[in-house]
């Protein structure tokens, strides 16, 4: 088997609040392979977000190691890591990630600018064109519906052409058709691009549309 894109190893991560120690993350081990797509799943609060952000490189773990691609995060620097996730991961919340006083097509334009590409305006309306808003490059964030404001949300994550694609709950506030068609969307870029894809999901139906499921249970990552 080839050696996996991504490699987390005994992964831990505690939280503190006035000398309170809370552990969300303990002795998570996971491998993903290039080009599948995983699922996972978990209660409120186990700690899916945290893992996510993990694996984003937004935050280092306390233990452990997040290997990916050959390259362990917890050893980066947090420019080096922002820089990393430019290039290399498109990452996807629950809350999206668009800013509001840019219109969707300037929202990708200025991720495909942070991933180190010239400014495209013709790259951002075809991105949006194929996530099915070619009518909506002018609107802002405001004037778009949720689902439309998740599948800008998933054009900037496309915008660096990423290995890695992570997406966060982001159909928990849609209804089930347009949760659908989000994550049809995410498919649709999987099989296109050949990214690897992890996703968590309230919903254990659109869990199953993976090829491989996990469950966060008591801070481990369990194959469900």
């Amino acid at each position: 088997m080839s050696t996996p894109l991504l490699r987390v190893q005994r992964l831990a991560k505690t939280y503190w609040s006035n000398k309170v120690q809370t552990p969300v993350l303990r002795d998570v081990s996971l491998e993903l392979q290039r080009g599948e797509t995983a699922s996972l799943v978990g209660v409120s609060g186990s700690g899916k977000s945290t893992l996510l952000s993990l694996l984003a490189g937004l935050m280092r773990p306390e233990s452990g190691a997040i290997v990916f691609d050959g390259e362990d995060l917890g050893r980066l620097d947090d420019t080096s890591r922002a820089r990393l996730r430019a290039r290399r991961i498109g990452v996807v919340l629950q809350s999206g990630n668009l800013i509001p006083f840019l219109t969707a097509a300037e929202n990708v334009e200025l991720a495909i600018e942070l991933a180190g590409g010239a400014r495209g305006s013709a790259r951002a309306a075809a991105l949006l064109r194929q996530v099915g808003l070619g009518g909506r490059l002018d609107h802002k964030p405001a004037r778009l519906s949720g689902g439309e404001a998740q599948r800008v949300s998933v054009a900037v994550a496309l915008a660096n052409e990423p290995d890695l694609l992570l997406a966060d709950e982001i159909t928990g506030q849609l209804d089930a058709e347009t949760a659908a068609e989000v994550m049809g969307t995410i498919f649709e870029a999987w099989r296109e691009r050949g990214l690897t894809v992890l996703f968590v999901s309230h919903s254990g139906e659109l869990a199953e549309r993976a090829e491989r499921q996990f469950a966060l249970v008591d801070g481990e990552v369990l194959a469900a």
